[in-house]
């Protein structure tokens, strides 16, 4: 491309920006639902016609063809919103489901397993955690702390010792013991 079909692609571009920005960003505003939606249509259509000026019509049916291409960019854009808030709502239903069935937070007793656990060393907590919260068997704990599945074992039956010395003063009716400390570990298929 030479410097001056260069700079006639330009000239012309900021000829057609400047004679049609008001008028597309008027058909934009009326359009979408927010200003800053509009806006973005509208820079959106522009760099369109800057990509695809080769195709842009003699200046006397631009504004028609700016307006066909700020018309399937509004629509691209209500789709992508409309993913957006179907994404963000499924977002929303899984957390409400995590926070629903995480066992820390349905009961107040399981604030002292919470504060006993965080007294546990790291590995005893994570072996307790993957194994009793996530339902992990011992063999899949042991590929995720890349440890041997009988480290993760004598682990296990170690920090629930731990855990229910830690948390025996803390609970009532004397002998209650949280299914945290007591949930079997997953039957482990082999």
């Amino acid at each position: 491309m030479s410097v001056s079909s260069g700079t006639d692609h330009e000239d012309r571009f900021r000829r057609v920006y400047a004679s049609n920005f008001q008028p597309l960003l008027a058909y934009a505003l009326r359009r979408a639902e927010q200003p800053e939606d509009a806006a973005d249509v509208v820079a959106e259509t522009f760099l369109v016609a800057w990509r695809r000026g080769h195709e842009m019509p003699d200046d006397a049916e631009v504004r028609l063809w700016l307006y066909g291409v700020a018309r399937r960019v509004l629509a691209n854009h209500r789709r992508t919103g409309l993913r957006r808030e179907r994404l963000g709502e499924r977002l929303r239903q899984r957390m409400r489901d995590v926070a629903a069935t995480d066992p820390g937070s349905e009961v107040p007793e399981r604030l002292a397993v919470q504060a006993a656990l965080a007294r546990l060393g790291e590995l005893d907590r994570e072996v307790l955690t993957l194994t009793v919260w996530e339902g992990l068997e011992p063999r899949e704990v042991a590929a995720v702390l890349r440890v041997s599945p009988a480290v993760v074992r004598t682990r296990l039956s170690r920090a629930r010792a731990r855990l229910r010395d830690l948390v025996s003063d803390d609970l009532a009716p004397p002998g209650h013991v949280l299914d945290v400390l007591t949930a079997p570990a997953p039957m482990e298929g082999r």
